[in-house]
């Protein structure tokens, strides 16, 4: 999967958007900015999610200048089986994923117990900086 990024001005960034903290992609949950000071820039402090580990990252940067956004992709594909701890997934085009590991915590044992129960869902992956993980789990219309 290719990597994509897109430039934003750090001052234009809010609450809930997606930027690369410490080479990682993370959703910012809180930020502030501080006033100008007489040796240059107004600073803006950020606080974002990982989007794949949860780990929270925090950067400062001068409000003038570029920050990296990821290139996030979300696709829901249709659960064909788990074997040997991974999802088997089909895709819009008929191809089928076998590379992706059930999350860990309770959407992984959703999706496992979904499975085992029978029921026929549809698993959303989040796609981002060539990494990729199930985030979300609903039934198949």
């Amino acid at each position: 999967m290719q990597v994509l990024l897109a430039l934003t001005l750090c001052s234009a960034l809010h609450k809930n958007c997606f930027m690369v903290l410490k080479g990682r992609p993370c959703k910012i949950v809180e930020m502030s900015t501080s006033k100008t000071g007489k040796h240059g820039h107004a600073k803006v402090h950020l606080v974002g999610i990982d989007n794949f580990t949860g780990k929270k990252n925090e950067d400062i940067c001068p409000s003038t200048h570029n920050m990296d956004a990821p290139n996030i992709k979300r696709n829901d594909y249709q659960l064909i089986c788990i074997q040997d701890s991974y999802l088997s997934l089909l895709t819009e085009t008929g191809k089928v994923c076998e590379d992706l590991k059930p999350p860990e915590g309770e959407l992984g044992k959703e999706i496992e117990g979904k499975y085992n129960a029978g029921e026929d869902v549809q698993v959303s992956v989040m796609c981002a900086m060539s990494e990729e993980c199930a985030v979300a789990i609903k039934r198949c219309k």
